[in-house]
């Protein structure tokens, strides 16, 4: 059977601790007891742990051997703001999807109410992204950090960074994924609802992102940025 993986709250030496929400779940959902065992992650590590002991408010495991896991390519998702809702569940499935990192970017067509708002549920994204992690078995939770405007987010650093735009019809994502094989890390911009305006598309090309798309139709922000990261962990695995 496959043990659940939980992100540590807190590590000493070789005792890690799981506390408030953590705590609670796995007392009184779960009903685990001393010496169970679960996939504890310590930073950039993953290590057996046991319980030794167990409350609604505190976990705490001894930590064992390490458990080997892969290490995909990274990708940054630029995601420019869009309505909250759906935002964030965009950012629930990209970090299923083992993004690693998610750029919220102030966007020309970002409704202004939004981008004011932003800078409040950024703590709110880090939530969901970790709760999704956990639920996902990964490692570490991608990193996400305040809004930023676009000319902040053009600076992402990537072997290959690509802009989806819906004015581009001829490129394909996939097709650049294919002819760029071996790439460690990839920069993927999605735009608000409304697309990037052309003045933003041509910041891209300046700063060497190359347009592509998603196909004929007309996406949603949020299923644009999920189906942009599944195609490329699907090439780049």
């Amino acid at each position: 059977m496959t043990r659940r993986r939980w992100i540590a709250d807190q590590v000493s030496g070789n005792r890690a601790f799981l506390t408030g929400a953590h705590a609670a779940h796995l007392a009184r959902v779960l009903r685990a007891g001393i010496g169970q065992e679960f996939d504890i992650s310590i930073g950039n590590r993953v290590r057996r742990g046991r319980i030794t002991s167990i409350d609604s408010e505190r976990v705490e495991l001894e930590l064992g051997e390490e458990v080997p896991f892969p290490s995909p390519p990274r990708i940054t998702l630029a995601l420019a703001i869009f309505k909250f809702d759906r935002m964030e569940w965009a950012i629930e499935k990209c970090t299923e999807l083992n993004a690693t990192s998610i750029v919220p970017v102030i966007a020309r067509r970002t409704e202004k109410q939004l981008a004011q708002a932003a800078e409040k549920r950024v703590e709110r994204w880090r939530r969901i992204a970790r709760e999704a992690s956990e639920q996902a078995r990964r490692v570490t939770p991608p990193a996400i950090g305040g809004p930023v405007k676009l000319d902040v987010a053009l600076r992402t650093f990537a072997d290959l960074r690509i802009a989806l735009a819906e004015a581009e019809r001829e490129v394909r994502l996939a097709e650049i994924l294919r002819g760029h094989e071996g790439t460690s890390s990839l920069g993927l911009a999605i735009g608000p609802e409304g697309g990037w305006t052309r003045d933003e598309l041509q910041l891209f090309g300046q700063a060497g992102w190359a347009p592509a798309s998603l196909g004929a139709t007309i996406l949603r922000a949020e299923t644009a940025a999920i189906a942009a990261v599944a195609v490329a962990r699907s090439i780049m695995m």
